[in-house]
């Protein structure tokens, strides 16, 4: 996907999308939105153009020459371009308000002149997972795109609009909306496969060096799974209408690519809920690692208290100071003129023996 110039947010963010009480359809932009850039392309089979419009108020031109007009709003800084832009293509005050609302679940709304989609594009850059909204209009002769920051990844189908490669050209505007839904959805599959990489590396992690960095990666990758399934999971139901629920504004052919783009949906899915899998077992396998690190710990010390329990042993009873002088029962040993290097022989002979018996049953 193309660089941004605007921070993304959080796809785990879950904020108000507007205050308590606010009238419906009420355009209320994000705080940090930028300011829209209009870009428009307009296409027939034979001739295409481009470029990038300074006020709305151009776009009818477009609409009343082409046969299919794609414009796209990069930023959502500024609610009278957008109120704007709703006047022109005759859109809903409600359909307005969800655009800024920037928080919406994939769905598919049908109008009376239009059909309106909500689609989340994803991308994982410098470790951190984040989502941008497009809210997508398809029209009799249009297609409107709205997103929240610019760049996109929208830039092959743009190279196939001006070469004239592929059905999209000589196709009615319902084709150019399964392109712009299909270049987002499929986005999502190198993205799995980055998090399928990191899950083998940590495997690896888990199984040789388990400690704490490990585990807070892999809950930070199932954290990121979780939100990848929880945006995810409404395209399915949403792109499911688009292909079993008839409009006229999608063709019966365009209808099959639809339901293509469907089961791309649930794939992405089946691979979300098996890495989800992986994931849990990768915790599992932590624990049991740990525990075992945590045994063989025990068990050494365990061998060590042990060896040390006789050499304790004699070293306090000749550490007892008896008194031979008085009797010859106290102690006789404290005369010998080898004593101490005895009782140090003792003590080893004691740790060699019980180190053998320990390594015969291993223990050690």
């Amino acid at each position: 996907m193309a660089k941004k110039i605007a921070r993304r947010r959080s796809i785990t963010a879950i904020l108000p999308a507007v205050p308590a009480g606010t009238a419906p359809g009420t355009i209320i932009t994000p705080p940090d939105a930028p300011g829209p850039v209009i870009r428009v392309m307009a296409f027939g089979p034979d001739a295409a153009t481009e470029g990038r419009l300074e006020s709305p108020d151009r776009i009818r031109e477009f609409l009343e020459k082409w046969p299919v007009t794609w414009v796209n709003v990069d930023g959502l800084g500024d609610p009278a371009v957008i109120a704007r832009m709703g006047e022109i293509f005759r859109l809903h005050r409600l359909s307005l308000a969800d655009v800024t609302n920037i928080h919406q679940r994939a769905k598919v709304e049908r109008y009376d002149d239009y059909v309106y989609v909500v689609a989340q594009m994803v991308e994982l850059r410098d470790d951190v997972l984040g989502q941008e909204q497009i809210s997508l209009f398809l029209g009799k002769n249009y297609v409107l795109t709205f997103q929240e920051t610019y760049g996109d990844c929208f830039d092959p189908l743009r190279d196939r609009i001006r070469k004239g490669v592929g059905r999209v050209r000589s196709a009615g505007p319902d084709y150019l909306a399964y392109s712009i839904l299909d270049a987002s959805i499929d986005n999502y599959f190198p993205l799995l496969e980055q998090y399928g990489e990191q899950l083998e590396d940590l495997q690896d992690d888990v199984l040789l060096r388990p400690d704490r960095e490990t585990i807070g990666r892999i809950h930070s990758v199932k954290r990121d799974l979780l939100a990848l399934r929880r945006a995810m999971w409404p395209h399915r139901e949403a792109l499911n209408s688009l292909f079993r629920d008839p409009t006229p504004l999608v063709t019966e052919e365009t209808r099959i690519y639809f339901r293509n783009l469907y089961d791309h949906a649930v794939q992405i899915l089946e691979f979300l809920e098996t890495h989800r899998e992986l994931s849990s077992d990768l915790v599992d396998i932590y624990l049991s690692m740990s525990s075992k690190r945590m045994g063989e710990v025990m068990k050494i010390l365990t061998v060590i208290s042990t060896i040390f329990m006789p050499l304790t042993f004699l070293a306090g009873l000749y550490g007892m100071n008896f008194n031979t002088e008085r009797s010859p029962f106290n102690m006789p040993e404290l005369n010998w003129y080898f004593g101490y290097p005895a009782v140090l022989g003792a003590m080893a002979a004691v740790t060699a023996a019980l180190l053998i018996v320990f390594r015969r049953k291993g223990w050690l």
